[in-house]
């Protein structure tokens, strides 16, 4: 996905958190769900208890332009239990950006199932999804989609202003997650003023801070040179280690070998799902 501009960023943001809003203006909170189960990090020490994260079972999604059908998934089933370490990789056009869409509940399927984190998402509601999206997955994408006007940790404590969090309580858990991530000492930069790999941190913190059941980071090494790409990719597996539930989607061979399990997506289908040495 790619963002050009400002307030196309804004809207990214705004997408995977709630709705959009100016920073100057009153913030549209999204209204807590007491049906919604709070989110659960594994523990290794109970990974033989893993629960499925996201369980996809026979999902189509086709797409009418005009008078055609576009099967862009064809009955595609898998799982991702908690603490896995999963990626997704596929050349253009193979599927996997819709899949991607779909696991990250910016879209829904045509047929099929979809069970996030316990909950069937697959018939929900726009408000519901932002919810979801809010609450249990952290999006880490290749254009950062930060917003170029606030500090790193304003861009962190996002999801919880829209979450109805309070200021003290936002700050706290930024100011904790851009430590965890190794940007304490670049709490009160903007954007700019950062390099693409600790933009990408920040994106990160940002994912992090609601401790959502996921953390789906889509092509996160695209815009960075091989170094920047590298830690990353070593931080993403530090919270795989520490049992975050991590999905990455790449069409780059070597940055899926980071991940525990790569599915390879061709076609609308999945082609082959196999552990890594």
């Amino acid at each position: 996905m790619v963002v050009g501009s400002a307030d196309a960023a804004w809207e990214v943001a705004a997408s995977v958190a709630g709705d959009p809003t100016d920073p100057t203006a009153p913030v549209a909170v999204i209204d807590a769900d007491p049906t919604m189960p709070t989110p659960v990090v594994a523990d290794p020490a109970f990974s033989h208890e893993r629960r499925p994260i996201i369980d996809i079972q026979n999902v189509w999604k086709t797409y009418h332009p005009g008078d055609l059908a576009v099967h862009a998934l064809r009955g595609v089933s898998f799982r991702v239990n908690e603490g896995d370490f999963v990626a997704f990789m596929g050349p253009s056009g193979s599927g996997k950006s819709t899949l991607m869409h779909i696991m990250g509940c910016l879209d829904t399927p045509t047929s099929g199932t979809y069970h996030l984190d316990g909950q069937d998402v697959s018939g929900l509601s726009e408000m519901q999804l932002a919810r979801i999206r809010n609450r249990r997955i952290g999006f880490v994408f290749q254009g950062y989609h930060l917003l170029p006007r606030l500090s790193a940790c304003r861009n962190v404590e996002l999801p919880l202003v829209y979450a109805g969090v309070g200021a003290d309580q936002r700050r706290q858990r930024a100011l904790a997650e851009l430590a965890r991530v190794g940007l304490a000492e670049r709490v009160g930069h903007r954007p700019t003023e950062l390099s693409g790999g600790q933009q990408q941190r920040v994106a990160i913190a940002r994912a992090l801070v609601t401790n959502p059941a996921v953390v789906l980071a889509d092509e996160p090494t695209g815009n960075l040179d091989s170094h920047a790409a590298v830690e990353i990719l070593d931080l993403l597996r530090s919270l795989h280690r520490a049992g975050r539930t991590v999905v990455l989607i790449t069409h780059d061979a070597d940055v899926a070998a980071v991940a525990e399990r790569v599915v390879q997506v061709r076609d609308g289908q999945i082609e082959s799902d196999t552990a890594t040495a």
